[in-house]
């Protein structure tokens, strides 16, 4: 607990919130309290949002702005809910000043909001000289989000329960990707609910981890799954359209969908990036982005004094 703060100089922080692709999804089943279990394997990408952090005094509000004009700046948005839930954990009584730059896009199935919560817990620990560890900060963001926990370690991990349960990864080779986003999003709950009884045979993800420990991208190609991924397609046939497209190229180990869409990606020979990513872009079949597997998660830096 935080028993007495001193005034501190405002060091204005800046975080890097790092997007998600899913390369492996399974839903366990329905839980008690509405939430389905998974099994996933998350992967942290290159494609970032930028959040600026600026700590106030004691008494003052956490307020956020944000280069996205849609996204609600009260507490509807999981950075400020982040913050509140750290200031409630901890005791601490001190505002901030957040602001947000998107460039992970929405309803992809790419994790920005939760990234940007993560961020907010790892920057105010920081910014408030709070000292917590990150399993105590893991804590925290199980309360804020599902997927929250996992951007505080980032890299590769299997993720379990609602997917605030991280296990890191071994996965020593960087992978490089083509990620399509449609400009179309996918209801989250409206493709859980497609899922119906949960009667199917459930995947495995041990294979897939063993070809990325491996670092084949031929093999952790040929593993990507998705359960949700008959759902979106259901709900957006369109988004049939843009994994068969990119698969036909032939320049692709494996393509999938990230999340409950609607952001579809292929898994590239290291040799073909530069011309997937120019293949895909002529494809027209939404905004397109050549990106890597990254080894850490969200990042916390000073930019001013």
């Amino acid at each position: 607990m935080v028993k007495s703060e001193r005034s501190r100089p405002h060091v204005m922080l800046a975080v890097r919130c790092p997007a998600k692709l899913n390369l492996f999804l399974e839903v366990v089943g329905k839980r008690a309290d509405g939430y389905h279990d998974l099994d996933t394997v998350m992967q942290a990408i290159g494609l970032c949002d930028e959040l600026r952090i600026t700590p106030g005094e004691e008494g003052e509000e956490v307020s956020l702005a944000c280069s996205e004009a849609s996204l609600p700046t009260d507490s509807r948005n999981l950075a400020v809910r982040a913050a509140l839930a750290l200031r409630e954990r901890t005791g601490c009584r001190r505002g901030a000043r957040l602001e947000l730059a998107k460039r992970i896009p929405m309803q992809a199935g790419l994790g920005g909001g939760s990234s940007d919560a993560a961020g907010a817990l790892a920057g105010l620990n920081r910014a408030w000289g709070l000292g917590l560890a990150t399993e105590e900060l893991r804590d925290v963001a199980a309360s804020v989000g599902s997927d929250v926990a996992f951007f505080l370690y980032g890299g590769t991990a299997r993720c379990t329960g609602r997917g605030e349960i991280v296990e890191p990864a071994a996965a020593p080779a960087v992978f490089h990707y083509v990620l399509v986003c449609p400009r179309v999003g996918v209801s989250t709950a409206e493709a859980f609910a497609r899922l119906g009884a949960l009667t199917y045979p459930r995947a495995s993800a041990s294979i897939l981890l063993a070809q990325i420990a491996e670092g084949s991208v031929e093999g952790t190609g040929r593993r990507l799954f998705n359960r949700l991924e008959d759902a979106a397609l259901a709900l957006r046939p369109e988004l049939h359209e843009v994994k068969e497209r990119l698969a036909r190229t032939g320049l692709f180990a494996g393509v999938g969908m990230t999340g409950s869409g609607s952001g579809v990606f292929g898994l590239c020979r290291p040799d073909d990036w530069e011309r997937a990513h120019d293949t895909a872009a002529r494809l027209g079949l939404g905004d397109v982005y050549a990106v890597r597997s990254v080894h850490d998660g969200v990042g916390v830096g000073p930019t001013a004094t």
